[in-house]
């Protein structure tokens, strides 16, 4: 698998009146690393054909970020996508070196042309894994074929 790292420091909008980092913001860093990751290794041509949508995340929060400490996201897909969908794992560490939010998240993908799901092909899944993908086998992937 591909692995993907961004580090973000939280800056005072991001601050809740608990004085840490909001969930709601928490949401906004898993979607930005994701997305940098797909601009990172995706070509050219998947990027103006495709679009990704999340629908659903499953999140652990394991510990406060404050104004001004900088975490270091982690991100990766594990396993075969399943028809239109896959997950993608992220995992933010502080400067402490603790676990701060771990995190699943399920995306879909949209043919950007018509806003279709469609499923993921071999090609599309390939850049987020290192070397060959042998989540398809002998017979490649469905081509074309909806989720």
């Amino acid at each position: 698998m591909s692995r993907f790292t961004l580090s973000i420091t939280a800056q005072d909008a991001d601050i809740d009146e608990l004085g840490h980092v909001n969930n709601a913001v928490w949401v906004q860093w898993i979607q930005a690393i994701a997305t940098a990751h797909w601009e990172a290794v995706a070509p050219a041509e998947h990027k103006l054909a495709y679009v990704w949508v999340v629908t659903r995340h499953e999140i652990d929060y394991r510990g406060s970020v404050v104004a001004g400490e900088t975490v270091v996201g982690e991100t990766w897909v594990e396993g075969a996508p399943k028809g239109a969908r896959f997950d993608r794992h992220v995992r933010f560490v502080g400067d402490d070196g603790r676990v701060k939010l771990e995190a699943v998240t399920t995306w879909a993908l949209l043919d950007r042309g018509t806003g279709r799901l469609m499923r993921v092909r071999e090609d599309v899944a390939a850049p987020f894994y290192d070397g060959p993908s042998p989540l398809w086998g002998e017979g490649g992937s469905d081509a074309g074929a909806e989720g």
